[in-house]
């Protein structure tokens, strides 16, 4: 059997499929392989989990922003109080 046909696959394997299927990068039998490993280890689907946690942070942040005159204000509050 050669190493391609390989249905099991190690952690490190796992884990870069894992990170191939996150920007859709992924083969099918690289998914069929990574889900077939995560049915057997706990460490990669945390890793997975917190893989897919991270993906719709970045796609969608929900970051909220001060405008140009706090910030400024903020700055010049931070001045005076490292002059004191």
């Amino acid at each position: 059997m050669s190493k391609e046909n390989k249905i099991l696959v190690s952690c490190s394997e796992a884990n870069h499929f894992c990170d191939k299927n996150q920007y859709k990068e992924a083969t099918f039998w690289e998914k069929v392989k990574l889900n077939i490993h995560l049915i057997y280890c706990k460490a990669c689907r945390k890793y997975t989990a917190k893989n897919m946690k991270l993906t719709k942070l970045v796609k969608d942040p929900k970051v909220i922003s001060i405008d140009r005159s706090q910030k400024e204000a903020m700055k010049e509050k931070l001045k005076q109080k490292m002059l004191e």
